[in-house]
């Protein structure tokens, strides 16, 4: 992680939310016993009274992201209170552990609500397809709770960003821009703030499962031998929950989650014929069809561009530009990805 905030964020993002239609609402699950191993030093925190534990707030808590983080937080004890709009998506045993605040993230009473006594908020902004920009998606959307942060006396936020600060390609990579742009929003509020910076997540090869199974090819706009870190969304979790639970860290910085290696497309379409069991291919297509193909699914003009540029900007190498550490690699490889969850998706 990187140190304290002077100016403007030091560390490196861009942000990876794919369109609605190729998010699943069900979160992957992660067992409690690999929960606990990835943040041991926090386990302590169980013996103290649940009335003295600090406040944790999760945002976006039905999302494949947020939905593993709840159960990651809950698994090790933590005291939780979630910012949801339909309270009857929560799982019965969720529901009984949490304080519930309902409504948008949004929306400035909400958030004023939810984060009054928090101690720690999680920070994810939900897909729009129907936004006017991926300004308006991620900088309009967090202006409500940046300023509930700094009135409610929030201490730390740990928020979903990605890949890319600092490279040329930021200045015009759509929801990569947009995303950094709203993470010194938050940290111009002054709390301490951990961006988990990604590149691409490995679930979104799953929103291709239908023409994988039906014709086994998926696509992208992005070289086929180009390679970049991938990620799984239960590793971006884990690490989301041991910064929650760790009440010891302070100032402004970002930990990149970036997988256990580079891979290309190419090298995922042999892997995905080894664990299927039938030959898959990767197909290039153009950054025009890419745009056009939001447009057809009912994404706006300003979203469909802000796709197209930030897979653009990856193409370019954004992805590339953080060091690979100890620290930022996480272990869910690309195999083990398919076997536990796209295997399933196509073998259905």
């Amino acid at each position: 992680m990187s140190g304290n905030r002077s100016d403007t964020l030091n560390y490196k993002g861009e942000i990876h939310v794919d369109r609605r239609k190729f998010i699943s609402s069900a979160a992957l699950g992660i067992g409690a016993s690999s929960v606990l191993a990835a943040i041991d030093p926090i386990q302590a925190q169980g013996t103290v009274a649940p009335s003295q534990q600090p406040l944790i707030v999760i945002t976006a808590p039905t999302g494949t992201i947020g939905g593993q983080v709840v159960e990651n937080v809950l698994a090790a004890g933590g005291r939780v209170r979630l910012i949801v709009r339909d309270p009857s998506r929560l799982s019965p045993q969720v529901r009984e552990r949490v304080q519930v605040v309902q409504g948008s993230h949004s929306n400035a009473d909400v958030v004023n609500r939810a984060f009054d006594g928090a101690d720690t908020a999680f920070w994810l902004c939900p897909p729009d397809d129907q936004a006017v920009s991926p300004m308006a998606a991620y900088v309009d959307f967090t202006r409500p709770a940046a300023e509930a942060f700094r009135s409610q006396g929030v201490r730390r936020v740990v928020g979903i960003s990605a890949l890319g600060r600092g490279t040329p390609m930021a200045a015009n990579a759509g929801f990569v821009t947009a995303s950094l742009a709203m993470d010194d929003l938050i940290a111009s509020t002054g709390v301490g703030f951990r961006a988990l910076t990604m590149p691409s997540f490995m679930d979104n090869i799953g929103r291709q499962a239908t023409p994988i199974k039906d014709r086994g090819v998926f696509f992208s706009p992005i070289d086929g031998d180009r390679k970049m870190p991938s990620c799984a969304t239960r590793d971006i979790a884990a690490s989301a929950a041991r910064l929650l639970l760790d009440p010891t860290w302070s100032g402004q910085g970002h930990l990149a989650v970036l997988g256990p290696e580079d891979i290309s497309f190419n090298d995922m379409a042999l892997i995905m014929s080894d664990v299927v069991g039938k030959p898959v291919r990767f197909q290039r297509i153009s950054f025009e069809d890419y745009k056009a193909m939001f447009i057809r699914f009912g994404m706006t003009d300003g979203m469909a561009q802000g796709m197209t540029d930030m897979a653009r900007a990856k193409s370019e190498g954004l992805d590339n530009t953080e060091r690979r550490t100890a620290e930022n690699t996480t272990p869910t490889s690309f195999r083990v990805w398919c076997e536990a969850d796209l295997k399933p998706l196509v073998r259905t």
